[in-house]
């Protein structure tokens, strides 16, 4: 296997014990250059918030939304858009990412603004 196919494997693993959970899950890509949230409700159907390093309010601050900096920001900003939509408890799926890094980086920005998990 690849590296891609080894996180996604990894990646269905973690979406199969958090459909058990009957939860919100608070997924996160990222690619080289950005780093991407949503908030998706707890039958999977439903993206209830997102927030990435895309926008134009979080580009306008930072030069670049590839680094740790970017995604403490949209960690924040995906933290405030789903208290404004009535999520406060979700489940972290990191889609096979490792918790390292601008993972961890967004976690604990969105654990600082509100966000349970």
């Amino acid at each position: 296997m690849d590296k891609k196919q080894t996180r996604l494997r990894r990646a269905r693993k973690t979406r199969a014990r958090i459909a058990e959970l009957k939860v919100a899950r608070l997924c996160v890509h990222r690619t080289n250059s950005h780093i991407y949230a949503q908030v998706i409700d707890a039958t999977g159907n439903v993206v209830l918030a997102s927030a990435s390093s895309l926008e134009s309010a979080v580009r306008a601050d930072l030069s670049n939304g590839g680094n740790t900096a970017a995604a403490a920001v949209v960690g924040k900003n995906i933290a405030e858009k789903a208290k404004a939509a009535g999520i406060n408890q979700v489940a972290f799926d990191r889609s096979g990412f490792k918790y390292h890094g601008r993972i961890k980086a967004l976690a604990d920005a969105a654990r600082e603004n509100g966000l349970v998990f």
